[in-house]
């Protein structure tokens, strides 16, 4: 009987992702922009947190957004109450956003005179994890109704992230919630993670979120080629 020759697919196509995902990067330092990737679960405050954030920053910076869901344009239409460029990505039934789809929703919006472009990425704490989108740096959301085991649960999330927002911390009375745990969770998976617990509903812990993104924004366009 003949050998069967196996594949490993998953393999390649993430080392395909990962040639597009660093060209990418390459294309946006070239024009000075940031890119960010911001993860979460459903459910855990992304459209609140990034409407927030925009009205803070837009100020200082020209900020699009992309917003990736697998159908509707609801949060699409939140975002844009903002005044932020906005453009809505269906992606077809997948659970993420891979490098060239990055890429067609930035065509899509234009990046040309932007500072920032922010990828709302479909809500699950599994696959988008496991592909480069291109960004320069990966943020999520953690809420706290969601518990302070996720780290420890979904391990992947958390070791890419490099900053960790932790979301509706007006609720920590209501919730079984514990944050010296959560951060301890988190360092056992990323020790370099940044960790902020915020209120998008409020604006607490804001600040430091924003000098965060700020400082992030500003070194990246400082060392354009």
């Amino acid at each position: 009987m003949d050998k069967v020759r196996i594949i490993e697919v998953k393999q390649n196509v993430l080392a395909n992702n990962d040639a597009e995902a660093a060209k990418l990067r390459e294309e946006l330092k070239k024009k000075g922009v940031f890119l960010l990737n911001l993860m979460s679960s459903p459910g855990s405050g992304k459209t609140t947190t990034l409407k927030r954030t925009v009205q803070m920053l837009s100020s200082r910076y020209k900020i699009g957004v992309m917003e990736a869901d697998i159908d509707s344009d609801v949060d699409a239409r939140a975002i844009s109450e903002t005044g932020a460029k906005t453009v809505q990505l269906h992606t077809g039934g997948m659970c993420h956003l891979d490098a060239s789809m990055t890429k067609q929703g930035l065509d899509e919006l234009s990046t040309d005179g932007l500072d920032i472009a922010i990828l709302e990425n479909v809500g699950n704490l599994v696959c988008p994890a496991e592909f480069d989108t291109g960004a320069v740096k990966n943020a999520m959301i953690l809420s706290v109704p969601e518990g302070h085991d996720k780290p420890l649960k979904y391990p992947l999330m958390f070791s890419v992230c490099d900053v960790v927002l932790i979301n509706k911390i007006d609720t920590l009375p209501y919730f079984d919630f514990d944050m010296e745990k959560c951060r301890e969770y988190i360092a056992m998976r990323n020790p370099s993670a940044v960790i902020i617990p915020v209120c998008a509903r409020t604006g607490e812990g804001f600040e430091q979120w924003i000098n965060w993104l700020s400082g992030q924004t500003d070194t990246w366009k400082n060392t354009k080629e």
